[in-house]
């Protein structure tokens, strides 16, 4: 069947921009928490074959581990503090040389700061790859507290439900295992507002090393999935990210 795509020139040329598109995808996400960075991260995953690599995901790996960096990173977390630079450098740099990014990769949540964009972008240049672009998602921070402060929780399965937009059919137990639901120390609003000073404060150079480059562009995440989702498809088409 491969052999009888490769002899016709129009379906072969077909099959080569497909995996073109995959191969050259590298993406950075960088937005507040709670601007569901994570959920368009995904479903570009599914799109595009891609894995979505996430700073907290990374960090939740090594704290489930029960290692003595997952510790010291499960209290720096709580705390709503930004985990060491050095610390998040050696995870990326680890995750984005494995076999599953080698066709391009979703960055959600890195760079956080200056010192991790310059990083990345040496290590970009020795492996023969480049980002493509930056997507900055912005939203009203109302907006977001009231996505974060109502999530919850299962302590034993980890599914996670909103107050509001995704309750469950009783109210603190999970339907999925029966398992109690809980608000995550880092979903209280005291712990979202310091990380966000920090946040300002640390991702603004970022922000600034990206535009010289004129690799960012903004997108609107207040709005609805729904609309979202196309507006970040139609934005990679415009920059000839994709066909």
């Amino acid at each position: 069947m491969f052999f009888s795509i490769m002899q016709n020139p129009m379906i072969f040329k077909t099959f080569e921009l497909i995996v073109f598109q995959a191969s050259f995808l590298n993406l950075v996400f960088i937005g507040k928490q709670g601007v569901g960075k994570g959920t368009y991260a995904q479903r570009l995953k599914t799109e595009f074959g891609i894995p979505q690599i996430s700073t907290g995901d990374l960090l939740r790996e090594e704290i489930k581990s029960g290692s003595e960096l997952g510790k010291k990173l499960e209290a720096i977390m709580n705390s709503g503090s930004l985990v060491p630079d050095e610390i998040v450098i050696k995870m990326f740099e680890k995750r984005i040389q494995q076999g599953d990014a080698e066709k391009g990769f979703i960055l959600d949540g890195f760079p956080r700061t200056e010192n991790q964009a310059k990083t990345l972008d040496s290590l970009m240049k020795k492996t023969r790859k480049k980002i493509d672009l930056v997507l900055n998602f912005i939203a009203p921070d109302k907006v977001l507290l009231e996505r974060l402060t109502g999530r919850r929780q299962c302590r034993q399965c980890g599914t996670i439900y909103h107050i509001k937009n995704v309750r469950p059919k009783i109210d603190g137990i999970c339907d999925k295992c029966s398992g109690q639901l809980y608000q995550r120390d880092d979903d209280k609003e005291e712990a979202i507002r310091k990380r966000w000073g920090l946040y300002e404060k640390q991702t603004k150079p970022v922000l600034s090393f990206y535009k010289k480059q004129k690799k960012i562009v903004e997108i609107d995440a207040s709005k609805e999935v729904s609309e979202i989702y196309p507006n970040i498809i139609k934005t990679l088409k415009s920059k000839k990210i994709i066909g």
